[in-house]
């Protein structure tokens, strides 16, 4: 009989970085390598590789290198799974430390599965988790990670966007729903096939047992994972009547530990159908003895099945009908997290073709768009190409008070004060951000600059500065743009290349990464805008465009 393991795989994420190696061992290994030279017989000391036949009786092996310490689960990032195991067949299990930050470290797993029989081998997913370090008795703080490889580098520099994706999601998710309308469509929809969500409830209790824990006794975080998609897998079922393929899970957070002796509540209810896919919400709470009446939320997670037919193509889903309050939130949630979850792959994963340091948006666009962690500081890079003459673009973005015709963040703009020909002081109002119900303000200093040679671009640059007849008011919260603005290059008659840049501080971390993980796109849409603008307005040679 052939089954699918997805729980037996998830129980291997977790076995492969939850128990102790020697640390003498590691630190040999560790040498050895430093004695190698680039290139070949390279191998990253944290590395770990595991080959095992996946049958019903099989076992966790253990291993915590990087840290030399207890580690605990503390996130999961979006999992896609490419393709289904089957007992029998072989599992490859590859995990190394990506980055280590104070405490916690981000590790990559890829998982392959093999035909023993064919030979076969493919790729089944791709995983990202982060684990915390911590000692009983002293302060944990991790030992970097020197990349190497160019391939390492780009995973080094990509895990502090990671990292910042992760702290913000919650608010990202809130920043979609308040600002951004979701379609629902419930009138159009054929009555005839549409379930009440309430027919999908599943919950399931589960008794903490050793075998499911490390050596310190919490319980394994792929142990848990593996009892949520039973009871998602359910939950799927009572809407599709037939057998679900689990194809992704929403990252997702461990909000506690649990340890041996606890009982796991697993509720599990079907949030949203699409077309062809559905997403179901899994929550797990803890308690310690049956007379307890506060349970512990352990953590909450989504997972997205879809049904496949015999030429392995998703099947038309019946639409799921949401009760009324609660029922109509989660409905509406998971429609914003269908919204982002493909444009935050091109964040979350990188590939080693790619520029190193840098992320690219989606390919297809014409509009692209690229980041870069420096220090403490984050910048993007914008650039697209208009059939517009390089002057003329040039004369209508360095007017910023026309800015506001395009880019939707710009409420207003005023000069205050004009510095000479080509530099001006202007006094921006820009929308709240962040759930802050304020308007924010800029003071910002706009200069712009012809080219000097043949080949050389034209610049425009914008900065925040202070002036005295301008400080920070009670109506108003002061924003700060460290630098940004325009390079223009002509490409040809009437073709110019538009690049924009921005580096931007924590405080404006909250817009930048809610944009660049896909809320709506706002980066791309905006830049669009822009270009539209640009071309309707390449025979304006008003006089107001002469001077800034």
């Amino acid at each position: 009989m052939i089954q699918t393991v997805g729980s037996h795989l998830r129980r291997g994420f977790a076995s492969v970085f939850s128990s102790r190696t020697s640390r003498k061992s590691a630190s040999r290994a560790g040498d050895a390598d430093g004695a190698m030279a680039d290139g070949e017989g390279y191998r990253n000391p944290t590395e770990v590789q595991m080959s095992q036949l996946v049958l019903p009786c099989h076992t966790n092996q253990r291993a915590e290198r990087h840290a030399g310490c207890p580690c605990v689960t503390a996130s999961m990032d979006d999992i896609y799974f490419e393709h289904t195991i089957s007992v029998g067949q072989v599992v490859n299990i590859k995990a190394k430390v990506n980055r280590a930050f104070n405490s916690s470290m981000e590790v990559g797993i890829q998982v392959t599965s093999e035909d023993l029989c064919s030979e076969k081998q493919w790729t089944v997913c791709k995983a990202l988790a982060t684990f915390v370090a911590h000692r009983e008795l002293s302060k944990v703080k991790l030992k970097q990670i020197t990349p190497r490889t160019e391939e390492e580098k780009t995973e080094h520099s990509v895990a502090a966007e990671r990292r910042r994706m992760r702290l913000v999601y919650a608010d990202t998710i809130k920043d979609l729903l308040a600002n951004c309308a979701i379609q629902d469509n419930l009138e159009s929809r054929d009555c005839s096939r549409m379930v009440p969500a309430e027919k999908t409830r599943v919950e399931s209790v589960e008794l903490v047992l050793p075998p499911h824990a490390n050596h310190q006794g919490n319980t394994f975080g792929g142990q848990i994972m593996a009892w949520m998609e039973n009871v998602a897998t359910i939950a799927a079922s009572r809407l599709c009547r037939s057998h679900p393929t689990l194809k992704a899970i929403e990252m997702f957070h461990f909000r506690g530990p649990s340890q041996v002796g606890d009982r796991l509540v697993l509720k599990a209810i079907v949030n949203n159908a699409f077309k062809h896919s559905m997403e179901v919400g899994v929550c797990v709470e803890a308690y310690r003895q049956e007379a307890e009446t506060h349970r512990r939320h352990i953590n909450s997670a989504f997972m997205t099945f879809v049904v496949l037919d015999a030429d392995d193509q998703p099947q038309l889903l019946p639409w799921i009908q949401p009760q009324p309050g609660d029922g109509e939130r989660r409905y509406r949630e998971a429609s914003a997290r269908k919204k982002i979850r493909l444009d935050r792959k091109y964040i979350v994963s990188c590939k080693q073709a790619e520029v190193p340091l840098s992320v690219p948006w989606d390919p297809s666009n014409q509009v692209r768009l690229y980041t870069l962690e420096d220090d403490k500081f984050l910048s993007f890079h914008m650039e697209m190409t208009v059939h517009v003459d390089a002057a003329q673009a040039f004369l209508l973005l360095s007017d910023l008070r026309r800015r506001p015709e395009w880019d939707r963040h710009y409420w207003s703009v005023e000069v205050v004060q004009q510095v000479d020909e080509d530099d001006a002081i202007c006094h921006v109002i820009s929308p709240p951000l962040g759930g802050n119900p304020k308007p924010q303000d800029f003071v910002i200093l706009a200069s712009r600059r012809k080219p000097c040679d043949n080949g050389d671009p034209y610049i425009i640059a914008l900065r925040s500065v202070t002036l005295p007849t301008h400080p920070e008011t009670p109506e108003y919260r002061r924003g700060e743009t460290l630098c940004s603005g325009f390079c223009l290059w002509r490409e040809g008659d009437q073709l110019t290349k538009v690049s924009y840049y921005n580096q931007a501080t924590p405080g404006f971390l909250n817009y930048v990464t809610t944009n660049v993980t896909g809320l709506s796109s706002e980066f791309s849409a905006t830049f669009k805008a822009c270009e539209q603008f640009l071309v309707d307005n390449r025979s304006d040679l008003a006089p107001s465009l002469q001077t800034l």
